[in-house]
């Protein structure tokens, strides 16, 4: 399996850099794509580094190397995750405004009707922002807001962002034990 894996400025940069860890674990091919942003949320929120997380990645491409082998359509892979989505990408996006590798190679991922995830990461949500929702929906992309269940009674905030995660997972059929299964606690 080979996933691309975008990381936006949006809060929320540890679904992305867990989604890195346990890709690396699960032995799949990952290549990162950070935005300007996503890099300034990794040390505002984290005691990680931007170098840590790219470590985590098979391959790392820069958000402005527009000629990187992920903005075409012929470099094979199996899906794009968008972890978190930023409203901004959410938009560009939604509107084919390819102004960053990351709004590119999704995209390329809709042209190429392969799977894209996007976990988007605001509250209140605005007309506008569901509209765009609306919009990718219709063409089958996944919005996967990272929603906490209760019902295994999540004890810390890893729990809540392995969750997260493991639904991301899921929608391509990976196998993880990254929360528990409904009827299995």
């Amino acid at each position: 399996m080979r996933l691309i894996i975008g990381i936006t400025g949006s809060t929320g940069v540890i679904y992305g850099i867990r989604m890195l860890e346990t890709l690396k674990k699960l032995n799949v091919d990952s290549h990162l794509v950070m935005t300007e942003w996503a890099e300034k949320c990794i040390s505002m929120e984290t005691d990680y580094t931007s170098d840590y997380v790219k470590s985590l990645a098979t391959n790392v491409s820069d958000e402005k190397n527009m000629a990187s082998s992920v903005s075409s359509g012929t470099h094979k892979i199996d899906g794009m995750i968008v972890a978190p989505c930023s409203m901004k990408t959410l938009s560009a996006i939604a509107n084919g405004y390819d102004d960053t590798l990351v709004a590119r190679a999704a995209g390329v991922t809709i042209k190429e009707s392969r799977k894209l995830i996007l976990m988007v990461r605001e509250t209140p949500l605005s007309a506008i922002h569901i509209e765009n929702m609306l919009k990718l929906a219709r063409l089958g992309v996944v919005i996967l807001p990272p929603v906490t269940e209760f019902y295994t009674k999540p004890k810390t905030i890893d729990d809540i962002v392995n969750h997260g995660v493991g639904k991301c997972l899921d929608q391509f059929d990976l196998e993880h034990n990254l929360y528990p299964r409904w009827g299995t606690f």
